[in-house]
Formats: structure tokens, sequence, C-alpha cells
């Protein structure tokens, strides 16, 4: 498992973001696809249908997104996670501290409620007094699921040897892994 100071072994096109509800995992997705040159899909829009419903389609859309020569994107769902990292040579796992990643959540949540901010196909954020009575709220489901990668990420490197693993434990040092990765691109890795 590499640190934010360690260099990538090789030029990477398709990447993995990990980590829990509120780590930044989309918002550093986008800037590692800008960087790189390779489209960034975020992974929420092809699970949520209308509704909330999951899609019928994810696990095809995943297929044909992962099938391309470049691309970055979320490692989540269960179902979908073994096939994007059999296709992917680089997962970036943000395992920051609790308190950053529940004040970054509550912040979000809180914000796209206020200002009705539409998220994938129609679908908004649930009205804040639901925290207290949806078991899977976003709150409540960020808290209970705050050390699921402590888990699945050290499995995920067992069962995928081929695919390198960046563990980056503050914003700080992602920040410096983003500096890091542009200087690799620019200069030509």
């Amino acid at each position: 498992m590499l640190a934010a100071s360690d260099l990538l072994p090789a030029e990477v096109q398709r990447v993995l973001v990990a980590g829990v509800s509120g780590s930044g995992k989309t918002t550093l997705a986008g800037r590692i696809g800008a960087i790189l040159g390779v489209p960034h899909t975020e992974i929420d829009s092809l699970f949520h249908g209308p509704n909330w419903q999951p899609r019928t389609d994810f696990m095809n859309d995943v297929d044909h997104l992962t099938q391309a020569g470049g691309w970055v994107t979320e490692w989540q769902y269960p179902a979908a996670r073994p096939l994007l990292a059999k296709r992917a040579q680089l997962l970036v796992w943000l395992d920051f501290p609790v308190p950053v990643t529940m004040s970054r959540l509550v912040r979000r949540t809180v914000r796209r409620r206020l200002r009705r901010e539409e998220l994938w196909n129609g679908n908004l954020e649930a009205p804040l007094h639901t925290v207290f009575t949806d078991g899977d709220h976003i709150i409540r489901w960020g808290w209970r699921t705050r050390h699921m990668y402590k888990e699945l990420v050290p499995a995920l490197e067992r069962d995928f040897p081929g695919l390198c693993v960046v563990r980056l434990r503050t914003p700080r040092e992602s920040e410096r892994w983003v500096e890091n990765l542009q200087h690799s691109v620019t200069s030509g890795w």
C-alpha cells in the first residue's frame, strides 16, 4: 500500500476512489479525471433511478464503463466492487478521521436539502428531520459504515494483487498526492 508521498509505479488511466460517505470521493475522482484527461463517471448516477430506486441496468452500465481505456469512478456498491477492482489500475483510499468525514457529510447533506439540489435522476436529499426516523438516512448510514473500508481495502489487496492502492489519511495528504499526480502527468510520468 502506497502513501501520499510515494510515486506511482506506472502511468494510470483506470482509477477508483474509495472512502466513507463524506470523505470527498466524488470531488477527488473529478479532479483525478481532469488531471489524467479521462472521464469521471459518478457511480451514484448509474445506481440511483427515480425515487431512489436502484436502476436495473446498473451492472451493465458499470461493465460498459470499465471496458473503456480510461475512466475514474467511486468504488461503491457491493455488486460492482469486484468488477471495478478487476479492471482498475489504481485505487485511492480516502481514510480520513471520522470527525472529518462526519462533519463534511452533515454539512453536505444540510446544504443539499436546504438548496433542494437535484442529485441523480430527479432525487433530492430527504427532509432533515428524517435523520431521526429513517435508519438508512445518509447521515445514519455514514455513521454506521464509518469503519467499513478498514476491512474492505486490505481484502481487496489480497484478492487483486495487481491493483495499486494509495492510502490517504488526511485532506492535507490528499492535496499533496493530487499535486504529485499533476506533476507526474505534466512531466510525462
